[in-house]
């Protein structure tokens, strides 16, 4: 049974009229990207995820120096990235001097600091979500591709009931059978696509505001060293 309908659909495509086997691949390359980009984030937040948890808990028991020398060997997180360009903007800049001159100085350093992690952060959200608009444009823009080609292949059914004059259920069925196909591909492609865009956005949502508690954390930690 399962070896006649995959032979039947093989057949109504081959069959189909020239636009409506275009529109068919179309939707069919459209959908496997769209799974390759859904497995590839699958595996990118799986992982990401515990490479932050474990810097999270090295956070709450190294020291600073030792944290930093671990993410300038292994920068290949949002938090790692946000901590290197935070501990860098405090390397750089003279502490002493800052601390002995006080008010206006640590104010301006700690305004440096959220500001150089407010970018990594960026830059690290915007890797993220490459992919994603590519998912959107599928989710939205297949279903109407596929009811292109079936809007144009029950038109070609009609045409043909009016060359041949025949009205009949066995001349009219196999073009609208093939038109309908493509509405179904459509389908295929957008549905995927709409529901893992949906989760994806939600764990970015996610990472941000981690990354973004992460900074306050971080400033709060250093606010503390100048104040003392």
């Amino acid at each position: 049974m399962e070896k006649s309908a995959s032979v039947s659909i093989i057949n109504l495509v081959s069959q189909a009229d020239m636009v409506v086997q275009f529109v068919m691949i179309l939707l069919a390359i459209a959908s496997l990207w769209s799974w390759t980009i859904i497995f590839d984030k699958l595996l990118k937040f799986f992982v990401l995820k515990n490479r932050s948890n474990k810097f999270e808990e090295h956070f709450e028991s190294l020291t600073l120096e030792e944290i930093y020398r671990e993410a300038e060997a292994n920068d290949n997180h949002p938090l790692a990235r946000i901590f290197l360009a935070c501990m860098q903007e405090w390397k750089g800049s003279n502490i002493k001097r800052i601390v002995a001159d006080g008010g206006d100085k640590k104010s301006s350093l700690k305004e440096r600091l959220s500001t150089a992690m407010q970018i990594a952060s960026n830059k690290s959200m915007q890797k993220l979500e490459s992919g994603l608009g590519f998912l959107a444009i599928v989710g939205s823009a297949t279903p109407f591709v596929g009811l292109f080609g079936t809007v144009w292949g029950i038109m070609n059914s009609f045409q043909g009931i009016a060359v041949s004059k025949n009205t009949s259920l066995a001349v009219v069925a196999p073009g609208i059978a093939e038109a309908l196909l493509a509405t179904g591909i459509g389908l295929f492609a957008a549905i995927p696509a709409v529901f893992f865009y949906n989760i994806f956005s939600g764990k970015i949502n996610n990472f941000t505001e981690r990354a973004s508690n992460f900074s306050m954390q971080l400033l709060n930690v250093l606010s503390k060293d100048l104040d003392r």
